[in-house]
């Protein structure tokens, strides 16, 4: 399914890697996928109540909507434009990095660590610990516990980034 348009898909089985390439115009409900960058380049996608175990899901994509669902996977939506999770639970390493624009409200983040690296305008809404979040660019984090902050003001303006817990003196903020 690369390069295609126009896509409405409901109680759909994917194994296999980089499906939905290039594809725009997505909508997909109850859709799993097991496989490895799917829906890379992909432009205008929303999708409900789906399960993605995928290495580079959502890479270099613009405007994309994920309700209700769960991604499990490295890098996910790694140089993406306008994404938004709603009632996602997400599982990444170095997940949500060098994105821009990047909304979550109401999200678990289980084993997830070096989140938000370089991403710009967060607003996340997280109900859950996170393991570790490393130079976000600028937004609002809200979560109920991080075990390690890493701001380096070499890198980014730490003043930028609001972050929120529940427990703030059990973290660990590391400057370099």
């Amino acid at each position: 399914m690369w390069s295609c348009k126009n896509i409405k898909m409901n109680n759909v089985q994917v194994n296999g890697d980089y499906f939905g390439m290039n594809s725009e115009n997505i909508y997909a409900d109850h859709l799993n996928i097991i496989g490895n960058y799917a829906f890379d380049g992909a432009k205008n996608v929303e999708i409900h109540n789906s399960t993605m175990v995928t290495k580079d899901n959502f890479w270099n994509c613009d405007n994309v909507v994920v309700y209700d669902s769960f991604l499990n996977g490295e890098y996910l939506a790694w140089n993406t434009n306008h994404i938004t999770l709603i009632n996602c639970t997400i599982e990444s390493d170095q997940g949500l990095c060098y994105t821009k624009n990047l909304t979550l409200k109401n999200c678990r983040l289980l084993h997830t660590d070096l989140a938000f690296e370089y991403c710009e305008n967060i607003d996340a809404e997280i109900n859950s610990d996170i393991m570790s979040v490393k130079n976000p660019i600028s937004g609002k984090i809200k979560a109920h516990h991080i075990d390690e902050i890493i701001m380096d003001p070499h890198e980014i303006d730490p003043s930028k980034t609001t972050i929120i817990t529940d427990d703030d003196s059990a973290q660990h903020v590391k400057q370099h």
